[in-house]
C-alpha cells in the first residue's frame, strides 16, 4: 500500500488499484489553521474524542466522507482532549460534532452519531459534490 497526500490534503492510500481516502488528524491550534481555516476546499471537521463510544460510531461515516468527493472536500479530525481550545472556540459542547468550514468559517453543524446521509443533509452536502 502507498500513501499521498491529495492537493486538498487528504491522504490517500493506493491499494491495489482502488483508492481509500483518510481523514486527517488536527490535534493542535497550528495544524488546524493550517488544515482547515487556510484550506483551498471546503472542511468537514470531526470534533471526537477516544473515550467517545458515540464518536467511535460514527467514525465509518466519516471516512466515507472522506472517501467520497475527496477531490472536492477535505475531512478532518479533531480530538477534542488534545485540542481542547480549538473545540471552545467554536462552542462545541457535545460530541461527535461533525462541522462544514468554507473559507475558514464555520458555516454548519451536525451534533451526534447518525448516518452519513443525514449529516450531509444537516451540513448541506446533500447532493452538492463540492
Amino acid at each position: 500500500m502507498t500513501t499521498a497526500i491529495t492537493d486538498g490534503g487528504t491522504e490517500q492510500h493506493h491499494n491495489g488499484g482502488f483508492i481509500v481516502s483518510s481523514p486527517i488528524h488536527a490535534d493542535d491550534p497550528t495544524s488546524f489553521d493550517a488544515e482547515v481555516l487556510r484550506a483551498d476546499l471546503p472542511v468537514v471537521v470531526d470534533f471526537w474524542a477516544a473515550r467517545c463510544g458515540p464518536c467511535r460510531i460514527v467514525t465509518p461515516e466519516v471516512e466515507a466522507l472522506a472517501t467520497e468527493h475527496a477531490e472536492k472536500r477535505k475531512v478532518v479530525k479533531v480530538d477534542v482532549d488534545a485540542n481542547p481550545s480549538v473545540a471552545a472556540r467554536y462552542g462545541v459542547m457535545g460530541i461527535p460534532t461533525i462541522g462544514l468550514f468554507r473559507d475558514g468559517e464555520l458555516v454548519a453543524t451536525s451534533v451526534g452519531a447518525k448516518p452519513r446521509r443525514l449529516i450531509e443533509t444537516e451540513l448541506g452536502l446533500a447532493g452538492v459534490t463540492s
